[in-house]
């Protein structure tokens, strides 16, 4: 299917590898918000893996840039009116935590120092009841913090932690079944629980089993109607593989690409993936954001693709 829309560019030039990993937003209700002094829709944060942190709106434009320097994953999660983000910070060595409140601006909130490497992927969750940040190391190692504090600055406590065999990044929390899944870059996808992450993981797909072809970066779960799926960024083929969450076993259920069109180019050696389902501004049933590797004219962006489109394509 074809890319409805595209970022802004990042400033990083155009020979460096930067854009990394997108987050959506959307305010409660289909409402508009104002968020750095504009009236917006909804809020796309977007890493330059080399410079900060940006935020674009839902028509690519950027609403602002935090020059935080080498910030490689982004997640977040509403919080109130609003939504608090992390990001994994390669340079302080640790998680960059912000938060969002409405009339305002995003603004950093606090910062997880950790043992880890190299930090890497990183996703948000909550369960419980309890908001959770998981940071993955380029080694595989795994720390799972939980977020607590006021509006003006968050802490982070380790509850868990433990290691995949070889170089993992990509991850995303299932909140309604507190599943945690982590892509093993040359292994596959993995399938881990937050209510004993000392169990053993599953592998849900593995490189070469025809979904998946080395590198797995990016993870996302989409909700559809209550319906939902965990997509996954398939580097090797420039391709996403998609599978239906709900059961003993997530279930595949086939492929896609993102072809260009008059909107944007196509997209190519994705890193980063995030979805999110029901009405997000002028994508009635769900918006799915990639990193492009290759960005016909300039440096990265990042890519808008209707949910619509892909759900058609796949017949789900």
């Amino acid at each position: 299917m074809q890319a409805a829309a595209e970022t802004r560019p990042v400033e990083t030039a155009a020979s460096v590898d930067a854009a990394d990993d997108p987050a959506i937003w959307v305010p409660a209700g289909g409402n508009t918000t104002r968020f750095a002094g504009r009236d917006v829709a909804g809020v796309i944060l977007g890493t330059d893996k080399k410079a900060g942190l940006y935020a674009y709106d839902l028509t690519g434009e950027v609403l602002q840039f935090l020059p935080d320097g080498l910030l490689n994953n982004v997640d977040l999660r509403p919080d109130g009116d609003g939504f608090i983000a992390a990001a994994s910070d390669r340079g302080r060595m640790g998680v960059a935590l912000y938060r969002y409140s409405p009339g305002g601006e995003l603004v950093p909130a606090g910062f997880i120092a950790s043992d880890v490497g190299e930090p890497y992927g990183m996703c948000l969750g909550r369960w419980n009841d309890t908001l959770v940040a998981v940071l993955v190391a380029k080694d595989g190692a795994v720390r799972l913090y939980r977020l607590d504090g006021d509006g003006t600055e968050l802490r982070g406590s380790e509850q868990v932690r433990f290691r995949l065999a070889s170089q993992s990044e990509g991850c995303v929390v299932d909140d309604a079944t507190g599943d945690l899944f982590i892509g093993e870059e040359n292994r596959g996808v993995w399938r881990f629980t937050l209510t004993d992450p000392g169990a053993p993981p599953v592998l849900v797909s593995a490189v070469g089993d025809g979904a998946l072809v080395a590198d797995v970066e990016g993870l996302a779960i989409v909700d559809d109607g209550g319906t939902r799926y965990l997509i996954g960024s398939s580097q090797g083929d420039d391709a996403f593989a998609v599978w239906q969450l709900g059961g003993d076993m997530p279930v595949y259920r086939g492929r896609f690409r993102v072809t260009g069109s008059d909107a944007a180019d196509a997209v190519t050696g994705t890193d980063g993936v995030a979805a999110l389902g029901g009405a997000v501004g002028p994508y009635p049933q769900g918006l799915v954001v990639v990193q492009d590797d290759v960005n016909t004219g300039g440096p990265q962006n990042f890519k808008l693709v209707d949910w619509r489109a892909i759900r058609a394509a796949l017949e789900l």
